[in-house]
């Protein structure tokens, strides 16, 4: 009877952790490593092509498509659609992923970085306003 109840009270325990995501992602630092974008980039309500096309809906967009942007021939042909695992081999060096695009920064190579800051970025719907 005490095995039962101490494997109880240790389910109890440790079923809260077991609903955690595998590799929390953390908001506060993605907005930190977002801030190595904006120089090219703008997202939220209101955000605007400068060098590079706006941010918002990334994630299930097909590259080259955001309107009034003038892409390289390379990215419009690359026959991408945004999700976490191609944004993350991307971002890690771009033009090594797209030969030929006109994105000059060299890329992020940690990994928890690119996690945050893929959770910073989906938080933005395609009409600018967080999720």
């Amino acid at each position: 009877m005490h095995a039962v109840v101490r494997f109880a009270l240790l389910a109890t325990l440790i079923a809260p952790v077991m609903a955690l995501p595998a590799a929390a992602q953390d908001l506060a630092a993605g907005e930190r490593s977002w801030n190595k974008c904006r120089a090219c980039h703008q997202i939220g309500e209101g955000a605007k092509n400068i060098v590079g096309p706006q941010m918002n809906g990334l994630f299930g967009r097909v590259a080259g498509s955001v309107e009034g942007y003038s892409y390289s021939a390379a990215n419009k042909n690359s026959g991408i659609t945004w999700d976490e695992a191609v944004f993350a081999d991307y971002i890690k060096d771009p033009r090594a992923r797209i030969p030929g695009t006109k994105m000059v920064f060299a890329g992020i190579k940690n990994e928890k970085e690119i996690v945050d800051l893929t959770a910073f970025l989906k938080q933005f719907g395609a009409d600018g306003k967080k999720l």
